[in-house]
């Protein structure tokens, strides 16, 4: 099958959404199949006059593109908002050849504008001010609702998205499939627990609002000052090394390091210096963060939202936490700092949970996916 898969982000590797096409295209190649990706490189290769305005850019370009090319695909699989271009002209032409649309969805936007609202009352949302969310509103939130009614299907990563494009936008629920996303084997690592309590800390992802950043600052500026030598890595945040430390007490600072960029190379190895993962987010769809730290053994302190609650359950290979509740956060870490015998149990448990998730299990059921949303677009040729 000639499959393409096309995502508005760079395409590094590093990224969490490029990650996920680079692994998912690989594991289909090696099913045999002819697999095309596009970045936004390659669909929006020079600066637009209207920033803002980009994924409608990257959308109606993407569009035409592929009417050039109808011939060359089976099937597209489009990562949302930057779909509904594709998914309107398919609606307002329905040309012949036209490939097959499946839409990707990581996460929905209820629910973060539901979380950053929320924290924007607290004073926590330095994106989410009023004019972020009349621009959401009014902007991104019609981009992606397109994007889910024009699919032909849609695949999401955790359940609650599942949920939601079936009972908010009527989506048949044989056009829409939870298909979480995998782990590379070379994350799973033997892991070793260090006597004593654990004094290494690490967060990973992107130094913004809804990774739970403010909860994450409190609570280790409140651990530090109760367990000596504690220390917190931030690392893969794509932010200046001073825009990190400055969100902390100079007395945290002393006991932070941040590593603004980690190649995917180094990545086993970092989590392997660790003791505890710790991933505060507010909202998320599944991080691959998430998985790879499973798959190194690593004990997890996370939040009760999103794709977390589909892999983490509390006490068995991991901590749940409710989102923005610094002090749950806190007594969780703790939990892990002081008992070397829960992080053995909980990291482990979580290695074997890892295992299940392969890239080769993600791409046989892209497969059934692809082979349905083919079929479906022949026999409506037909009619």
């Amino acid at each position: 099958m000639r499959i393409l898969i096309a995502a508005p982000v760079p395409r590094e590797p590093e990224g969490g959404v490029a990650n996920v096409v680079y692994n998912t295209a690989e594991s289909l190649r090696q099913r045999g199949h002819e697999v095309t990706c596009w970045f936004s490189e390659d669909l929006l290769p020079r600066p637009v006059a209207l920033p803002r305005f980009q994924n409608i850019y990257i959308a109606w370009g993407l569009a035409k593109k592929l009417w050039k090319r109808r011939n060359d695909f089976d099937v597209v699989t489009i990562h949302a908002p930057v779909g509904f271009g594709y998914g309107v002209l398919r609606r307002l032409r329905p040309i012949k050849g036209l490939p097959a649309y499946v839409m990707f969805l990581h996460g929905i936007e209820e629910r973060r504008n539901h979380a950053m609202s929320r924290e924007a009352r607290k004073g926590r949302a330095t994106y989410f001010r009023w004019r972020n969310r009349v621009w959401q509103r009014l902007y991104h939130m019609p981009s992606y609702r397109w994007a889910i009614i024009t699919a032909d299907h849609a695949v999401v990563i955790n359940r609650e998205t599942w949920s939601m494009l079936q009972l908010k936008y009527n989506r048949d629920a044989e056009r829409v499939w939870y298909i979480p996303n995998g782990v590379e084997s070379r994350f799973l690592c033997t892991s070793e627990y260090r006597e004593g309590p654990a004094l290494r800390l690490l967060f990973v992802g992107t130094w913004l609002d809804h990774k739970g950043i403010f909860y994450l600052r409190e609570s280790f500026e409140a651990l530090a000052k109760r367990v000596p030598g504690l220390r917190l890595t931030v690392a893969g945040c794509r932010a200046d090394t001073n825009t990190v430390r400055d969100c902390f007490s100079q007395a945290a600072q002393r006991a932070l390091d941040v590593i603004p960029f980690v190649s995917t190379q180094q990545m086993p190895s970092l989590y392997l210096q660790h003791d505890i993962f710790v991933l505060p987010s507010l909202m998320e769809g599944l991080p691959i963060v998430l998985l790879e730290a499973m798959a190194t053994g690593r004990p997890i302190v996370t939040t009760e939202s999103c794709g977390m609650m589909d892999f983490i359950e509390d006490g068995y290979n991991g901590l749940l936490v409710k989102p923005g509740d610094t002090q749950g956060l806190i007594a969780g870490i703790l939990r892990m700092i002081e008992s070397r015998e829960l992080r053995t149990q909980l990291g482990r448990a979580a290695r074997e949970t890892a295992k299940r998730y392969t890239w080769e299990r993600v791409a046989a059921q892209w497969e059934r996916v692809f082979e349905r949303a083919a079929a479906g677009a022949k026999a409506s040729e037909r009619t």
